[in-house]
C-alpha cells in the first residue's frame, strides 16, 4: 500500500456501505479478514480506501463506491489533512473552470508531471484571479510541486465528478462536508439569513456594486450578492481565507473583481482606502481581546471609543468608515449590543446623525448561537447631501405568528434551526424595510412586530434599542374576539377529550410473549430502517420537534450543493427520535406522507403483511423496552432503535391491540391540544384584563 494511500475512520466506512457504525464494529470483530487499521488512534483508528474497498466487495456489501463518496474520503482522508486538500481542489476546480481545454493536456502525463505542470497553470490562474502572489495578504497561494503530488488522485477523481455534477457544485459539496464534519471549528452564517441581510443591502435606488465583508468566514454573505462588480473579503483564519477566496472565485463571473485578504480586520485592515457601496458582516461576539488597548485613537471611531465589552460597536464603526456616503451596512448583532449601558454614548451618536436607520430582531435559531434571538442593524453612511432620519425602523421577528387553532407552537430548542420559515421572515423584514425606505414608515400596521420609532423617544439615559421594548403588544390572542373563538374550541376539545378517555383499565396477569427485537425483523425483511438527515430539495422536513410535539412538518430541506434523495415519509412508518431517551413514536398519517426525514430521527418501514404500524409504534413506546436499548452519549442518552423488542404475536392479534394504541393517540393529541387552547385563553385573558381590552366581567 503506497505511503500516502487515503485513510477513513469507521464514520466514513458506515457511510460507504449506507449502515450505522455499530454494523463496522461487528464486522471487525466478527471477520478475521477485516482490514487492519493503518493509522488514528485505538479508540478512533483509520484504515486504508483501497483495503476497505476491496474488502466490501468480496463481502457483496457494496457494489461499487458512489464516485463522490470516494472524493469526499479522499479528501478526508488526506495526509496532510482535509483543509490543504480542499484548497488543492478549488484551485484545480478554478483551472478547470478557467482553462477547461488545458485540463486533459495535464493530466494526460504521470502523477509526478502533472503536479510539476499543474502548480505553474494554477498560480497563473491564481494570479489572473487574485493579484501578484507577492501582493500582502494574499489569502490563497499556488502549492509547489511537493505539496500537489498527494493530491493528484484526488484532483483528478474530483475533476471527474465536476463533469458530471459541475464545478460550483463538487466543490460546494466538498466544503459543506468538510464544514459539517468540523461544526465546532466553524461560525456559519445560515444561507436564508445570508440572503436576507444581502436583499437588505440591495434594496435602495443605488444598487450594491461593490460589497465588502471584513470578517468574511466561509463567505456565505458575498455569495449572496446577487450582481456585484466587485468583491472584498477579509479572515484572519488563514485555511477559512483561502477557501473563502476559492469558493467567491468559483461562484462568481470574471468580470466581477475580487479581491480576498488574510488578517486581523480591527488590527490590521487590509482594505484602508475602500468605500464601498455595502458593507455585510458576521462579526465574532464578546470579544475582549480586539485591539481596545492599541487602537484607542484610529480614526474610525468617529461615534465614539468602544468600551473593551464592546467589540460588536468597533465592527459597526468599522463598517461605516467602509462606506461611500449614502452606502449601506448589515450587521448580524447579539441582542445585548442594543441595551449594554456600555455601548449607550454611541448608540445614541449613531441615532443623532442617522447613522443606524433599523434595527430588526430574528427569531431563535438564524444564526448561531441558536438559542437567542440575534439582531440586525441596518446602516447608512450620513454625508453632505443626506439628511439624518427623525426615526429608527424597529421590527420584530422573534416571535412568529400562531395558529389559533393549533395554539402556540412550542418553543424551538437550541439548534432548532430546521424550524425555521425563512420565507415568512424575509417577507415581514423586507416589506417593513421598503416601505420604511419609501414612506417613513413599515407596511403594514401590525402590532407588536414593526415600528418607525422617532429618534428623540430612544435618547434616554439607556438608549435601549431593543425592538421588543419599544413595539407595543399584539392584541391579546388577536382580540376578544379570537379569545371567543379559542374558548369555543377548548370546549369542543374538552368534551371530545372525555370522549376519547381510555375505558376502564380491565387487570391482567403479566404476560409472557416469545420476544424479537426491530434488528432481527429488520435481517428477516419485516420493516426497513432508515436515518434521516441528508437531502436537498423544497420539500418539508419531519423534524424531531415535530415528532416530539404531535405537529405538522416545519423544517426545510437545503436547496444549494448537489442533488441528493431525501428519505420521504410513507403512511404507515413509525418515526422515533434518537436522542433525549423519551418513549415517543409517531404514526405517518396520509397528511404527513411526503415529507423529508430530518435529523436525529430514524424511520421504521414495517411490511404491512408481517407488522401492523400501530402494534409496533406501541409497542416501542414502553418505559421498559426504551429503558434496555437506551445508551449514554456524552450528556445525551441515545436510543438505538434495533435494541427495541416486540412481542411475536399473529397478525389479527397486532391489529386489536394497534387499535387500542391508535385510540390513545388520539387521545393524547386531544390532552395536548387542550393544553395548548388552555394556555393561550388563559394568557390571552390575562393580557386582554391588564391593556383594557377585554372587560372584568
Amino acid at each position: 500500500m503506497s505511503e500516502n494511500s487515503t485513510e477513513v475512520t469507521a464514520a466514513g466506512i458506515a457511510r460507504l456501505a449506507g449502515v450505522g457504525r455499530a454494523a463496522v464494529s461487528n464486522w471487525r470483530r466478527r471477520h478475521a479478514d477485516f482490514p487492519k487499521p493503518v493509522g488514528g488512534t485505538e479508540s478512533s483508528p483509520s484504515f486504508a480506501l483501497p483495503e476497505v474497498e476491496r474488502w466490501l466487495r468480496d463481502q457483496g456489501k457494496l457494489a461499487e463506491v458512489p464516485l463522490r463518496e470516494r472524493v469526499w474520503q479522499q479528501l478526508a482522508g488526506h495526509p496532510a489533512g482535509a483543509v490543504p486538500a480542499l484548497v488543492h481542489t478549488g484551485c484545480a476546480l478554478l483551472l478547470l473552470r478557467t482553462s477547461p481545454r488545458t485540463w486533459p493536456e495535464i493530466t494526460a502525463v504521470s502523477d509526478e508531471g502533472m503536479a510539476g505542470v499543474l502548480s505553474l497553470a494554477v498560480d497563473k490562474v491564481l494570479t489572473t484571479r487574485f493579484g501578484p502572489a507577492a501582493e500582502a495578504g494574499r489569502a490563497v497561494h499556488a502549492p509547489s510541486p511537493a505539496e500537489l503530488l498527494p493530491s493528484v488522485p484526488l484532483l483528478r477523481a474530483a475533476a471527474e465528478l465536476a463533469a458530471g455534477t459541475g464545478i460550483q457544485e463538487t466543490f460546494e459539496f466538498l466544503l459543506g462536508r468538510q464544514l459539517d464534519a468540523n461544526p465546532r471549528q466553524y461560525t456559519l452564517t445560515p444561507p436564508g439569513l445570508a440572503e436576507l441581510m444581502a436583499a437588505l443591502v440591495e434594496t435602495g435606488e443605488r444598487p450594491a456594486r461593490t460589497v465588502l465583508d471584513p470578517a468574511a468566514g466561509t463567505g456565505a454573505l458575498l455569495r449572496a450578492v446577487g450582481r456585484p462588480a466587485a468583491l472584498y473579503a477579509q479572515e484572519n483564519d488563514l485555511d477559512l481565507a483561502a477557501l473563502t477566496a476559492l469558493r467567491l472565485a468559483l461562484h462568481t463571473d470574471t468580470g466581477c473583481a475580487l479581491a480576498a485578504r488574510t488578517g486581523d480586520t480591527l488590527r490590521a485592515d487590509a482594505f484602508p482606502q475602500l468605500a464601498a457601496d455595502a458593507v455585510l458582516c458576521h462579526p465574532p461576539f464578546n470579544e475582549r481581546n480586539w485591539g481596545h488597548d492599541e487602537l484607542a485613537y484610529d480614526p474610525r471611531w468617529e461615534y465614539g471609543f468602544p468600551a473593551r465589552t464592546e467589540s460588536e460597536l468597533a465592527w459597526v464603526q468599522h463598517a461605516l468608515a467602509h462606506l461611500r456616503e449614502g452606502g449601506t451596512a448589515v450587521l448580524l448583532m447579539p441582542p445585548a449590543a442594543a441595551s449594554r449601558r456600555s455601548g449607550r454614548r454611541i448608540r445614541a451618536d449613531l441615532l443623532r446623525r442617522g447613522a443606524l436607520r433599523a434595527v430588526i430582531a430574528l427569531p431563535a435559531g438564524a444564526a448561531p448561537p441558536y438559542g437567542i434571538p440575534l439582531h440586525l442593524w441596518v446602516l447608512r453612511k450620513p454625508g453632505s447631501g443626506l439628511h439624518p432620519s427623525p426615526e429608527l425602523l424597529l421590527v420584530d421577528t422573534a416571535e412568529p405568528a400562531e395558529s389559533p387553532s393549533a395554539g402556540p407552537a412550542p418553543a424551538a430548542p437550541a439548534g432548532g434551526r430546521d424550524r425555521l420559515d425563512w420565507q415568512a421572515v424575509h417577507g415581514a423584514v423586507l416589506d417593513a424595510w421598503k416601505s420604511f425606505e419609501d414612506a417613513g414608515h413599515p407596511a403594514a400596521d401590525r402590532p407588536g412586530a414593526g415600528r418607525a420609532v422617532p429618534v428623540i423617544e430612544l435618547l434616554d439615559d439607556d438608549v435601549d434599542l431593543a425592538p421588543a421594548r419599544h413595539l407595543p403588544p399584539p392584541a391579546a390572542a388577536g382580540g376578544p374576539a379570537e379569545l371567543i373563538r379559542v374558548r369555543e374550541r377548548l370546549i369542543e376539545t374538552l368534551g371530545l377529550t372525555g370522549t376519547l378517555t381510555p375505558s376502564a383499565v380491565t387487570p391482567s396477569e403479566p404476560a409472557h410473549w416469545p420476544l424479537t427485537t426491530v434488528g432481527e425483523l429488520a435481517r428477516a425483511g419485516a420493516l426497513q430502517l432508515r436515518t434521516g438527515g441528508s437531502g436537498t430539495g423544497p420539500g418539508p422536513v419531519l423534524t424531531e420537534h415535530d415528532v416530539l410535539g404531535s405537529t405538522a412538518p416545519s423544517g426545510s430541506l437545503p436547496v444549494d450543493g448537489p442533488a441528493e434523495e431525501p428519505v420521504l415519509v410513507e403512511p404507515g412508518d413509525v418515526v422515533v427520535p434518537v436522542l433525549g431517551g423519551g418513549s415517543v413514536a409517531r404514526v405517518v398519517d396520509d397528511a404527513t406522507a411526503g415529507a423529508a426525514l430530518g435529523r436525529n430521527l430514524q424511520l421504521l418501514r414495517p411490511d404491512p403483511t408481517a407488522i401492523d404500524p400501530w402494534f409496533l409504534a406501541g409497542f416501542l413506546r414502553g418505559t421498559a423496552n426504551n429503558r434496555q436499548a437506551s445508551s449514554y452519549a456524552s450528556t445525551a442518552t441515545r436510543l438505538d432503535a434495533r435494541r427495541l423488542q416486540l412481542p411475536r404475536l399473529p397478525l389479527a392479534e397486532q391489529q386489536r391491540y394497534g387499535q387500542r394504541f391508535r385510540a390513545l393517540a388520539e387521545f393524547e393529541d386531544a390532552l395536548r391540544l387542550t393544553g395548548r387552547l388552555g394556555g393561550q385563553l388563559v394568557q390571552g385573558m390575562y393580557d386582554g384584563l391588564t391593556d383594557g381590552t377585554v372587560a372584568p366581567g
